[in-house]
């Protein structure tokens, strides 16, 4: 069980905002938050999907969180032998338990993550580092830009020590531009505790063509990123909400927002109907990072040039389910000198706030 100081801090009110909710989850950072009235009795729990599904219901971060609480979650009685625990964990597939006194009081929080075995796992995740990064020369002249350091490690190292740490061990690196210096780098992923295969480009062939040419595809759902974006998301969350909804492909979307800098002036014909000052554009990007099933790969043709939103567009025109995966997670797409300007002047995890 984790301690009280660690736990506590994952408590919320259901008058929450979705705000709140995800501020605490990537503060307290135990995947959770647990939601009690004003007695301090536990009302339910609130995990990363709960709040992903309620944006995708149409939710915004300002509304309250009671609309998506789980309120008939598993717990255990106080005192509960750990063994006990962690059999109910396994049988309910769950990796949260709580327990709770006899007045429904939180007394304490059980993670599988300490329970358990290792969070080690058989997915692969491909990082496509082919590109020619022409929006950053003159630094990727001579450099590959995944190689190009922020805060003293190349790009590309923070990602995969970032998915290491999510227990993914099997990596497959797609390069063609300046690829030798990545291989050479990073070699079989020993010193890097993975294991990394490599794909060779003849001809740059967009971020989705290369997956074309992997000999041994993925016999599971896996992961593909862009090397040039630096994130906090967890990629095993995102292959969990492929498998959730049941889909052929996850697309991570980040909500953008732009400030107009003029009153806009609202018009019908020449008659004008009304003024916005300033107003804020909203709309989701490509964050440059999927999950896919290994079937996807059957749709592309060896050494023919293909983008990921493409792959997509196939997908959605053959009748296949595809999804996207609101992110809150801090991130940065580095594709331009200011970008890069940004990610080695600022502690990385305050440029990805």
């Amino acid at each position: 069980m984790i301690e009280a100081a660690n736990w506590k801090k994952a408590v919320i009110s259901e008058n929450a905002t979705f705000q709140q909710a995800f501020q605490n989850l990537n503060d307290v950072a135990i995947k959770l938050c647990i939601c009690v009235g004003s007695d301090g009795r536990l009302l339910g729990l609130l995990t990363d999907g709960d709040l992903r599904r309620g944006l995708l219901r149409g939710l915004t971060m300002e509304d309250s969180v009671s609309e998506v609480i789980n309120r008939t979650p598993l717990v255990v009685p106080s005192e509960t032998d750990p063994s006990t625990v962690r059999s109910l964990m396994r049988a309910n597939k769950v990796a949260q338990v709580p327990s709770v006194d006899e007045e429904g009081q939180v007394t304490g929080l059980y993670l599988w993550d300490e329970l358990g075995p290792s969070n080690y796992h058989d997915h692969t995740m491909v990082l496509m580092v082919g590109g020619l990064g022409k929006r950053l020369r003159p630094f990727t002249e001579t450099c590959p830009k995944p190689m190009l350091e922020v805060a003293g490690k190349p790009m590309l190292q923070h990602i995969v020590e970032r998915a290491r740490e999510q227990g993914f061990r099997n990596f497959i690196f797609c390069i063609n531009y300046h690829g030798n210096m990545i291989r050479d780098f990073f070699g079989g992923g020993n010193k890097f505790g993975v294991k990394i295969e490599y794909v060779e480009e003849s001809q740059p062939l967009g971020t989705a063509g290369a997956l074309s040419l992997i000999e041994n595809p993925p016999a599971q759902n896996f992961v593909v990123s862009n090397g040039d974006v630096l994130t906090d998301v967890d990629y095993t969350e995102l292959l969990n909400f492929l498998k959730l909804h049941d889909a052929k492909g996850a697309m991570a979307v980040k909500l953008h927002e732009w400030t107009n800098p003029f009153g806009v002036v609202e018009m019908d014909g020449l008659k004008i109907t009304g003024f916005s000052e300033k107003p804020v554009l909203r709309s989701h990007v490509n964050a440059g990072i999927y999950a896919l099933t290994p079937d996807v790969l059957n749709l592309l043709s060896p050494e023919e040039y293909c983008d990921m939103p493409t792959v997509f567009e196939l997908l959605a025109k053959g009748g296949e389910k595809v999804v996207a995966y609101p992110m809150y997670e801090p991130w940065l797409d580095v594709g331009r000198p200011d970008d890069l300007k940004t990610a080695q002047t600022i502690p990385l995890k305050k440029a990805l706030g």
